[in-house]
């Protein structure tokens, strides 16, 4: 007997260009495992998607008629905490990036990007990686790097005090695995791993894994 189909990853847009949908909807059209589940093109039909059943992955644009694609994406990671999101759009600018992070983006696509690449950055985002646009993955490595300070001056009471296993759990977020698969490779409970991430967010003071990640690196913990 054939091991039952997996379901395919739903997938959500938020993007008020019909051009730009319906070539989305054409990159994803031959990809089995994924799932068009809503489109939407202002903040107020994002917010009427948002009441529904949460998708795997949400795809969101900044420059909406309405307001801005950040607001939605602050109240998705608030409502769908279990969907991975990522950005679409043609800011570039560092203001828009950081805050986008900062609400709980976990990948930042400048449109001039290949659109059919799109498949393949969704599963990655959704594995647990952060698919970034090199030229904005410039940007926010710049910001986060440290100051550049002989050594025996630095604060060492600034750095955080992750555990043996908070440290393993990041370096395994950093290589790309998703919190199942985590738990797998650690031989602990899923619930046991989101409780790392959790203390691992406090202690780094961040609000999403690529927010840790870059932390991390500037901390010299990675």
């Amino acid at each position: 007997m054939s091991a039952e189909a997996t379901p395919p990853l739903t997938v959500a847009l938020v993007e008020d260009d019909a051009g730009f949908q319906e070539a989305f909807r054409s990159a994803l059209t031959d990809a089995s495992d994924l799932s068009i589940s809503g489109v939407a093109a202002t903040v107020a039909q994002a917010r009427q998607m948002l009441s529904g059943s949460p998708a795997d992955v949400l795809v969101v644009d900044l420059g909406l008629p309405d307001g801005s694609g950040i607001d939605v994406i602050r109240e998705a990671h608030a409502l769908w905490p279990t969907c991975a999101i990522m950005v679409s759009t043609t800011f570039a600018d560092e203001r828009n990036v950081i805050a986008s992070i900062e609400a709980g983006a976990s990948g930042y696509l400048l449109k001039d990007s290949p659109l059919p690449t799109i498949v393949q950055d969704i599963r990655i985002l959704h594995a647990g990686g952060s698919p970034i646009s090199p030229r904005i993955a410039r940007q926010v490595l710049m910001r986060f790097r440290p100051d550049e300070r002989p050594a025996e001056v630095a604060d060492k009471s600034a750095i955080p005090n992750l555990s043996d296993r908070e440290k393993e759990t990041l370096q395994l977020i950093t290589r790309g695995f998703s919190f199942d698969e985590i738990a797998e490779l650690m031989g602990v409970s899923r619930n046991t791993v989101l409780t790392f991430v959790r203390r691992i967010y406090t202690k780094l003071e961040v609000r999403s894994k690529t927010e840790a990640v870059f932390e991390a690196r500037a901390h010299g913990l990675l």
